[in-house]
């Protein structure tokens, strides 16, 4: 039986991971046919970083990540917070309504947002109103549950003592959160911020229903690539892009990792 399930494990991952192997080694062709390895090379990445154009997009992209992941780590961190402290059917409720926007399909919420944005622009009499600010609240706001549910763990393991004691040693709430609770929960916050940050720099359905021609991101403009034939630097943004976002992930696993060994241990001397 481990046998069956190592081979089904190793064959699973091969269907996950063979196409962008096949990417990959696309991006050090010199040959334009995928099929046909001619030769290696690094002139598709030096023709990547000089097309000004594509680095625009990526920036664009890279920017709107970092903010939204900022913004929705912030506050996604201080609704968790408000969120453990409800107790019972108050608490289901609400972790029942923040799940709802993870499992809600893309199409429906892009065109949701675009709606409203549209309803928004015409009370405001504005004509073009799609653009920049429309792309980051809706980053911002698919980015919100993620922050909640990967902060809602570690409240759960922190010890609650620790912040009475706090605050019976003189500290008010607010510096009982910035000393004592914002430092247990951080490998939750990090790991909130990665997965908001990735979620975002890759996000393509949501953006291309609320993304204007003022300011368009690298997966919506991809989307124009695809209906005529790929240029071979294309493989090589999108391995630098895969790269870039399976370094975040082990980094996030790591750090969550680390922090269940931490609590373990922490666990451990409190029973001793």
């Amino acid at each position: 039986m481990k046998r069956v399930n190592l081979v089904i494990t190793i064959l699973v991952f091969i269907f996950l991971y063979l196409p962008m192997i096949v990417l990959g080694v696309a991006s050090f062709n010199t040959g334009l046919d995928v099929a046909t390895f001619k030769g290696f090379t690094f002139s598709q990445y030096a023709n990547l970083f000089r097309d000004e154009s594509l680095l625009k997009l990526l920036g664009n992209s890279v920017v709107i990540a970092l903010l939204s992941s900022l913004i929705a780590t912030v506050f996604g961190t201080l609704a968790a917070v408000g969120i453990f402290s409800m107790k019972g059917r108050m608490r289901r409720a609400v972790m029942t309504m923040t799940n709802i926007p993870m499992t809600n399909p893309d199409i429906v919420t892009g065109v949701a947002l675009a709606l409203l944005f549209a309803f928004t622009g015409t009370m405001l009499k504005i004509n073009s109103i799609l653009g920049f600010w429309t792309l980051l609240i809706a980053h911002i706001t698919f980015n919100f549950p993620y922050v909640i549910l990967n902060v809602m763990p570690k409240l759960q393991q922190m010890d609650p003592d620790l912040q009475e004691a706090a605050l019976d040693l003189g500290c008010t709430p607010m510096q009982a959160f910035l000393k004592v609770v914002i430092y247990e929960i951080m490998p939750g916050v990090i790991s909130g911020a990665l997965m908001a940050f990735t979620m975002s720099l890759d996000d393509f359905v949501i953006s291309y229903f609320v993304t204007g021609s003022s300011f368009i991101t690298l997966p919506v403009e991809i989307y124009n690539y695809t209906k005529k034939p790929i240029q071979p630097k294309i493989y090589a943004l999108f391995t630098l892009m895969f790269a870039v976002i399976l370094i975040l992930m082990v980094v996030m696993n790591l750090l969550q990792a680390r922090s269940e060994k931490h609590s373990k241990l922490h666990n451990e001397k409190r029973r001793m």
